[in-house]
């Protein structure tokens, strides 16, 4: 599963391969440059230290330890005849450094390339989370803690930037390194390499018990951090409510018992993430000192295939393969981290999004005949919301949603611009199942003001404006003027450039309502949804945005849920449903002439 995930997270960089290709070539050019330098050490300890004669006739190229060798004792050969020793070692210390410099040179290019992998790779995957959580259905937050969806899109993505894409050029860098040293090692020596080789899987097997580890454990401290977030923006949100009860001890506790948890969880997956470094370097450590004891007899025992200078060389190339192994290590602890920020980010990313446009879906422009509910049944879980529910709204006219609350009211709107699916019968339009006509048109056809104003941390032009990016001034002035804002927004500071703050807490209820309410306006839609717009609010702000919705009821199809049975009563017609069913139907002075459940309510809210 775990390598399902990786491969999947990698598959963000494939839009990338041109910087990828790059990266792999400069990291090979990395590699190389820094065989070379050491693999030039050979020969010149051999000449050094007096263990090999000068070659003084230039001998035949092969691509072979002996031949190689050879051609470079010739070259320091006659440079030490004819110069001396002290010559010959400033020739290799300044091959050296060129092959150092050149070396550093492939190293930024390398960085220069995989950061426009690791940034691109990121931004995708933002996208990709960002526009899931858009296409989601409702329901499926109903299921979730806001607080756990905002850790899935923050933080787990910044788990995967530290904890994969920082290793990612390790990935490319790393075997090539290794796999270029190695086989310089087995230039050197065959037999001391197929040693080491033996050796090798042991610390992999070590290393790779505690990485399992560390991924169970970091997948509960991020399930453990999303509770803590939702509490935090639970508490923001309610803090009024947590003030006027007096439970900020209360809450204080939960936060402590939370933090707590989380505190302890972190403290063993950053015990079991240390030990990492410790670990693979006292393992690298006794991998040495067994090819110290291993190749000190070789050469001690006059292996012929190895000479002291040929040993030295070998250690000190074995060292360069010590650090990218140690990387990977480390970065398999960070890797094991990070895929489990990869689970929780897939889960939201493979989640259905269950309202499903048809391939075949037709389009719609225009409102001109009825909507038609026929045996329309709803459920949440195992609960019935809507039961076998039938009615007709013809064009223009003004209906009403009333009765007990839970009763579906909601219900019977969210279905219509398809929030939510019917689980039997089916709603039309002028004739089309709303299944079969394509979403986005659907939806254009709707202007929604709920109970609670939804702005956004804006201006108040963006904020009437949202949806409609080409629109004018003009229009946007025009529809606050409707909704009864305009008078109030020329007196803010910045008129129509003024910032309304989070969720438009800078204003009254009233006016936050108001400017939902231009917002719908300025859409201009044929049917128009009132979800107890004038509920939450005081008298006066009341009559003003009633005045507001009259006007924009004009000339329109209109949908109002209302809890107030005075700002209905000349509605075109009243559904009272209770229980899921439409239980009555009828003008205002005909239900109360019938005498049931609208009279009921009708007479509690007069008293």
């Amino acid at each position: 599963m775990s390598k399902n995930k990786y491969s999947r997270v990698l598959s963000y960089i494939k839009p990338y391969w041109r910087a990828t290709t790059a990266n792999v070539i400069f990291n090979i050019l990395i590699a190389i440059f820094s065989v070379f330098s050491f693999a030039s050490l050979i020969p010149f300890l051999d000449l050094l230290f007096n263990q090999t004669e000068i070659i003084t006739q230039r001998p035949e190229w092969a691509f072979n330890k002996d031949a190689i060798f050879d051609n470079m004792n010739y070259y320091l050969g006659g440079i030490i005849q004819r110069e001396g020793k002290l010559s010959a070692l400033a020739i290799i210390c300044v091959f050296i450094s060129i092959s150092f410099l050149l070396r550093n040179i492939s190293r930024y290019f390398a960085l220069f390339f995989m950061a426009k992998v690791r940034v691109g790779a990121l931004r995708d995957m933002r996208k990709g989370i960002y526009d899931k959580l858009l296409v989601l259905p409702i329901s499926f937050y109903k299921n979730r803690k806001k607080g756990d969806v905002l850790a899935r899109f923050s933080t787990e993505v910044q788990e995967i930037e530290y904890s994969i894409m920082n290793y990612l050029e390790m990935l490319f860098r790393d075997p090539i390194t290794i796999i270029i040293n190695f086989s310089l090692l087995l230039f050197i020596s065959a037999k001391l390499t197929v040693f080491v080789v033996i050796i090798l899987p042991v610390t992999g097997y070590v290393i790779g018990k505690v990485g399992k580890t560390l991924r169970k454990e970091s997948t509960k401290g991020q399930q453990e951090y999303a509770g803590i977030l939702s509490l935090v923006e639970e508490t923001v949100s309610g803090l009024k409510i947590i003030k006027a009860f007096n439970a900020i001890g209360f809450l204080q506790g939960i936060f402590d018992q939370k933090n707590g948890e989380f505190s302890k969880r972190l403290l063993k997956i950053y015990r079991r993430k240390d030990l990492s470094s410790p670990l693979s370097e006292f393992l690298s450590s006794i991998i040495i000192i067994v090819i110290l004891w291993f190749g000190g007899q070789l050469v001690l025992d006059g292996d012929s295939n190895i000479k002291a200078s040929d040993f030295i060389t070998y250690i000190v190339v074995f060292s360069q393969v010590i650090p990218p192994a140690k990387t990977f290590s480390q970065g398999y602890y960070a890797i094991q981290k990070g895929i489990a920020s990869a689970e929780r980010i897939f889960e939201v990313l493979d989640s259905d999004e269950v309202i499903h446009e048809k391939d075949n879906a037709k389009g719609i422009s225009e409102f001109k005949k009825e909507i038609r509910y026929d045996n329309v049944s709803f459920k949440y879980a195992e609960d019935i919301v809507l039961d076998n529910v039938s009615v007709s709204i013809d064009k223009g006219k003004v209906i009403a949603l009333v009765g007990p609350s839970g009763g579906g009211k909601s219900t019977m709107v969210d279905i219509l611009p398809r929030f939510y699916d019917v689980i039997d019968g089916n709603i039309k339009i002028d004739g089309i199942d709303t299944r079969d006509l394509k979403i986005e048109d659907l939806r254009s056809l709707f202007g929604i003001v709920t109970q609670e104003p939804i702005l956004f941390n804006d201006t108040v032009f963006n904020n009437i404006a949202f949806g409609c990016p080409d629109v004018s001034e003009e229009d946007v002035i025009e529809a606050a003027k409707i909704a009864n804002a305009h008078e109030f927004i020329e007196k803010m500071d910045e008129g129509y450039q003024s910032n309304i703050g989070d969720r438009g807490g800078k204003l009254s209820g009233g006016q936050r309502q108001r400017l939902s309410i231009a917002r719908a306006i300025l859409k201009n839609p044929p049917i128009l949804i009132l979800d107890e717009a004038t509920s939450s609010l005081d008298t006066e702000s009341e009559k003003l945005v009633q005045k507001a919705i009259t006007r924009v009821m004009e000339d329109r199809t209109s949908i109002v849920i209302a809890h107030r049975l005075s700002t209905i009563q000349h509605a075109d017609e009243i559904l009272v449903i209770e229980k899921g069913k439409i239980v009555e139907k009828g003008s205002h002075l005909s239900l109360i002439e019938k005498n049931g459940v609208y009279k009921k309510l009708h007479d509690i809210q007069s008293l």
